[in-house]
């Protein structure tokens, strides 16, 4: 006798292979074979229902999210068993507190496998793995130093290691945020070799995803490649409306560096707008040394960021590929400014210097930025080598829709109205081809041994309706969702139990 039998649904086993209409069948938190079945201690009928394998999140920012005080089923509730945290080159360990003032959160000591103990203790609602960020190692060492000191990187190595042995799936780079962009090359590769020795992959947020995003494409394969380790290219885009309709040639280079024996991947979601700080607006050298209040506290000082910013470019920041109507303020140490674009805020200013008094009045202030074209996103959607990453915030505020809705609206929108993908290659996506990246064995498909993370979909009625104006809208369309075998979705709704484990 098994436990549960999900009965009669269209089955997805996330391999992209055809779905059929079958039985799974579950039995001490894993899938096992349906022959010769003789009973179940229950039985749900899921008929007319697509059975997948649980969404993989390639890239996920929730990593301060289990240790809030209640417990945050935003992930389950689009059908998400497992994210993977540490993304863009800051994790909260090893001793994140170099980067308070850019992040905002206030954290202890933490080694990682501190970190990785908290989390465990607090209970996660939903599986999560944790990348080490660059940034974070490096600001351990050096804080926002942009040159590095003798025995510095061998440091940082060392802390490496620590957290690859805590756990860590990865190492993670930002590279268009300090002090991660006073990188060179050679600094991320003797990291990435480090990653290498541990099996774990090297992601990036790369130093330009505008005008310089072929250069630094090459300059991620070519991490990889002197590391020999796989690589996934974070949120994957063409930035910036001088620079629309590059998307083929990313996806050239991607294609180009795995025929070269690149081991390489991405991730996108499924949105024309992005979101991060409100400082990356500005060139880092602005945070150089970690004060960015006093980087803009001299007329001159900002008329030199202008010049460097308006010249675009990499280092330049996201000015160029910004407009001040597309900036949207999402969180700000004044509540009146968010929800409001900084061209509004504005009202007939200079909308530089605007955007320099409310980054000096809160360098941790947030907001959601248009920065991509339609046809862009469907073009890197629809090749094999993208899966969907969500890059979403704490839930909470005025953060980007694709907090609450990444994965139902790629399945609605994309899926199920513009067909840009198939059922079976959508699913493929968002399970498998992560969770093989990050090496989450037994996870992101279906089929006897694998752990019975499942998510049961409506495709009919799948979608997210969430705005950039009004972002905390619930999902339709996801109807159960299994953890290791536990229902902790039942017909939408969450049983409040804490069955996410940490992935080591």
């Amino acid at each position: 006798m098994v436990d549960l039998i999900l009965r009669g649904g269209t089955v997805y086993d996330g391999l992209g292979s055809a779905a059929f209409v079958g039985d799974v069948a579950i039995s001490e938190g894993r899938i096992v074979p349906g022959d010769d079945i003789v009973g179940a201690r229950r039985v749900i009928d899921v008929t007319g229902l697509a059975v997948a394998p649980g969404f993989v999140d390639a890239h996920a920012h929730s990593d301060l999210v289990p240790l809030m005080a209640e417990a945050q089923p935003f992930k389950l509730l689009q059908g998400v068993t497992t994210e993977v945290n540490g993304n863009c080159g800051f994790s909260y360990a090893p001793d994140a507190s170099a980067l308070e003032e850019l992040t905002g959160a206030e954290v202890p000591d933490w080694t990682f496998a501190d970190y990785l103990a908290a989390v465990e203790a607090a209970g996660p609602v939903n599986h999560v793995a944790t990348l080490v960020g660059h940034s974070t190692l490096r600001g351990a060492v050096a804080g926002f130093a942009e040159r590095l000191r003798e025995g510095d990187l061998a440091r940082m190595c060392d802390l490496a290691v620590a957290a690859f042995e805590a756990g860590a799936c990865g190492l993670s780079s930002g590279l268009i945020y300090p002090p991660g962009s006073y990188a060179g090359i050679d600094e991320l590769v003797a990291l990435a070799r480090v990653a290498h020795g541990y099996g774990v992959p090297y992601t990036t947020h790369m130093r330009d995803e505008g005008a310089g995003l072929a250069a630094a494409l090459d300059e991620a394969v070519e991490i990889a490649r002197r590391a020999r380790v796989r690589l996934q290219v974070s949120h994957c885009k063409v930035a910036g409306r001088p620079n629309h309709g590059q998307a083929g040639m990313l996806l050239a280079k991607l294609h180009a560096a795995r025929a070269g024996g690149v081991d390489v991947r991405g991730d996108q979601y499924p949105y024309l707008a992005g979101s991060t700080v409100l400082a990356a607006l500005l060139p880092p050298s602005a945070l150089a040394g970690g004060g960015v209040r006093d980087a803009l506290a001299t007329p001159e000082e900002r008329a030199r960021l202008r010049a460097t910013a308006e010249a675009g470019g990499t280092g330049a920041g996201l000015w160029q590929d910004a407009t001040p109507e597309g900036v949207l303020v999402t969180a700000h140490a004044e509540p009146s400014y968010a929800g409001r674009t900084l061209a509004a805020i504005a009202a007939g200013r200079d909308c530089w210097e605007v955007a320099c008094d409310l980054i000096a009045a809160d360098p941790a202030a947030t907001m959601v930025v248009s920065l991509m074209a339609e046809e862009d996103v469907a073009e890197i959607m629809a090749d094999p080598l993208i899966g969907i990453g969500s890059d979403n915030g704490l839930p909470t505020g005025l953060e980007h829709p694709r907090t609450w809705g990444c994965f139902p609206r790629f399945l609605g929108t994309y899926v199920r109205e513009r067909r840009v993908v198939p059922w079976e290659e959508a699913v493929r996506k968002m399970t498998s081809a992560t969770a093989d990246q990050f090496a989450l064995r037994g996870r992101g498909w279906l089929g006897p041994g694998a752990w019975a993370d499942i998510c049961v979909f409506d495709p009919d009625t799948v979608g997210h309706t969430g705005t950039y104006a009004d972002p905390a809208v619930r999902p339709s369309g996801i109807v159960h969702v299994l953890l290791d075998g536990h229902v902790v979705v039942e017909s939408g709704e969450f049983s409040g139990e804490r069955r996410g484990r940490v992935l080591r």
